[in-house]
């Protein structure tokens, strides 16, 4: 148990105020989501929480406190160091359980003795050795590991390959790996589905939505956030708020918050605009002057009134009609192969016009390089592929994030319509948030997320009728996804779109590339659509295999250490069973007693918690008939 609180915070940098009222608390079994637009002060919070970031006292009354009660372990992924190269993708991240693997040797041993000796002692011994075991996960690491590094996008070859072989994006992900399964009190995510494709993150979701200790992300990616956080601190104008539930139930709070706090304040300001009427009616007149006071200290209790401050939905403007419209068929792909040498995929569709068309898949199988293919960057090494009459294109590449241009934003704007007087360049500038002095930036100094901002002001400066988007919202926060979607669902014309952000996807798009086992398929429907239908079919191969296994399964003898497990994990199964179905029998025991029988609302939470009971129970019994099979 441990808890970590922070009252009246604040974060200074040469006097200058990034957090001015920090009150968080994270207790040792909350999922926490830190969020906030780009620059409020996020990854700086979670410093404080590691100790690299000192505090001084905030603008609040109380003063400044850090406590922490326990000793929480906290596990946080800034720099990526490996103590030994040479060590191979699976030796290192099996490094995480080091706990159980000595839990394994010392069961090894206390089997031994039990077996040689008998004594009730080294019996005792055993059971409590494999108690240890079993609560802290050692039926289910081993499997849990190669699914990790199988879901993180890492093949059977590569679990052997050394570290230093591996890219500096990959050592990431591997040091990422180690630390979620190393499993600390309080684990500490900035931006952890950056670099993971979407299988990968899918993963990260479920493993944090089933995680037994407590961890704080910071994150943009929404769906994400819904699937597996249950605490949101929001930080706005410095200050931190603290709301109850995943992303989209923040939201509604919050809107529901400042509409309140408008209404109240508009009662308030009317209710002074009343008193002060009557102050002024009676304040000249003896007779009324007690009542003129009265209404005086009554609007000096209510106190100043002003409304609440909008929230910061600062964003740029994205909003224009194409030049004209393209025809019907919009890009026509025949028989298309594509790849550089060898190839990565071939698709045979045709894009229709005002089409919303996203492409999904794992990190380097080829999804970009199939936007290269249609804008002709890279030639098909076989079909073909070509735009219809009347098609503008509008391309996004994710590289432009890596420009290094010493021109200024004016400058590098006007370099490409050199046709505009600085008016209306700057007018151009301005709806993507380039004001004022903004534009006499270098474009190699600016953030990759402003440097996506001027690429996108281009690209719409053009009013094409196709736009072709490789990732381009990955250094975007929520205000500004949110009004790209926006704008991409209202677009009239065609739109191709590669992202690893599924809310993106499942919002706007109505048909699917999917890249899958080095395949490329079509699916014609929403995000949601898709992952219902591949539910479906994990449901169905799942079956299936149980079925397979159980027809070939063969009775093995096992040597007496594995039987000796294999009995002693049977007895545990036995007893947590019939402990089970001693609850459910009470429990319907209670159903049908008579305090009970009319009551229509216990019975429902008497019918809840059998449930519960059963969802429980399933997968031991399974289990235990597995083993005595």
């Amino acid at each position: 148990m441990f808890q970590i609180s922070i009252t009246n915070g604040s974060v200074e940098y040469d006097g200058i105020p990034v957090l001015s009222a920090i009150n968080f608390i994270v207790r040792d079994d909350e999922k926490i989501a830190l969020v906030g637009r780009n620059g409020c002060g996020k990854t700086t919070l979670l410093k404080v929480l590691t100790g690299e970031i000192e505090l001084v006292k905030g603008t609040g009354d109380e003063n400044l406190g850090f406590y922490t009660t326990g000793k929480p372990t906290i596990g946080y992924l800034e720099q990526v160091a490996f103590s030994d190269p040479n060590v191979c993708l699976l030796d290192e991240v099996m490094k995480a359980y080091a706990p159980l693997l000595e839990l394994e040797q010392r069961i090894a041993l206390a089997l031994e003795t039990m077996q040689n000796v008998g004594s009730e002692e080294s019996v005792k011994t055993y059971d409590n050795l494999m108690s240890q075991y079993e609560y802290n996960g050692g039926y289910t690491y081993k499997k849990e590991v190669l699914t990790a590094i199988k879901k993180f996008g890492f093949t059977e070859e590569d679990k052997k390959k050394p570290l230093s072989q591996f890219s500096g994006g990959q050592r990431t992900k591997i040091a990422l790996l180690k630390l979620l399964l190393s499993k600390p009190d309080l684990l500490l995510l900035d931006e952890p589905t950056n670099h993971l494709d979407v299988e990968a993150i899918e993963w990260l979701e479920n493993y944090l939505k089933d995680y037994k200790n407590a961890f704080v992300v910071v994150s943009h990616d929404r769906m994400f956030l819904d699937r597996s956080i249950n605490i949101v601190y929001e930080i706005e104008y410095g200050e931190t708020k603290r709301y109850k539930g995943n992303y989209s139930q923040f939201v509604e709070q919050k809107q529901l918050e400042y509409e309140k706090a408008v209404k109240d304040a508009s009662l308030k300001q009317r209710e002074v605009e009343r008193l002060s009427r009557i102050v002024e009616k009676f304040r000249y007149k003896a007779n009324k002057a007690a009542t003129a006071q009265a209404k005086l200290t009554q609007i000096e209790r209510i106190g100043n009134v002003s409304m609440p401050l909008r929230a910061d939905t600062r964003t740029f403007h994205a909003n224009f009609s194409p030049d004209y419209e393209s025809v019907e068929n919009t890009i026509v792909m025949e028989e298309l192969v594509f790849g550089y040498k060898d190839s990565l995929g071939q698709i045979n569709t045709i894009i229709k016009k005002g089409q919303k068309f996203g492409i999904i898949g794992a990190n380097g199988c080829g999804k970009s390089t199939l936007l290269k293919t249609i804008m002709k960057m890279i030639p098909p090494l076989s079909g073909v592929c070509y735009f219809g009459l009347n098609t503008k294109v509008g391309y996004f590449d994710q590289t432009a994030t890596q420009s290094n241009s010493t021109e200024t934003v004016l400058d590098e704007f006007r370099t490409e319509f050199p046709l505009l007087n600085q008016t209306d360049a700057r007018t151009a500038l301005g709806s993507f948030m380039f004001v004022g002095d903004d534009v006499f930036k270098r474009v190699c100094d600016l953030s990759g997320g402003e440097k996506v901002r001027l690429a996108l002001c281009k690209i719409m400066k053009h009013r094409p009728n196709v736009l072709i988007l490789d990732e381009p919202t990955n250094h975007m926060d929520i205000v500004g996804k949110e009004t790209f979607e926006d704008f991409l669902k209202n677009y009239s014309g065609t739109v191709v779109v590669v992202s690893h952000d599924r809310y993106l996807i499942n919002r706007v798009c109505t048909r699917l590339g999917v890249f899958n086992n080095a395949e490329l398929t079509l699916f014609d429907g929403t995000y949601s659509d898709y992952e219902e239908m591949m539910k479906e079919q994990e449901i169905q191969e799942s079956e299936e295999e149980v079925k397979e296994v159980r027809n070939k399964k063969g009775k093995k003898v096992s040597d007496s250490t594995l039987e000796a497990r294999r009995q002693h994990r049977i007895m545990v199964l036995e007893e947590k069973i019939q402990k089970i179905e001693g609850e459910i029998q009470k429990l319907k025991d209670k159903l049908n007693s008579s305090e009970v029988f009319s009551d229509y609302k216990k019975i429902e939470e008497i019918q809840k918690q059998i449930d519960e009971l059963n969802k429980q129970l399933e997968p031991l019994v399974a289990e235990w008939e597995e083993l005595n099979n």
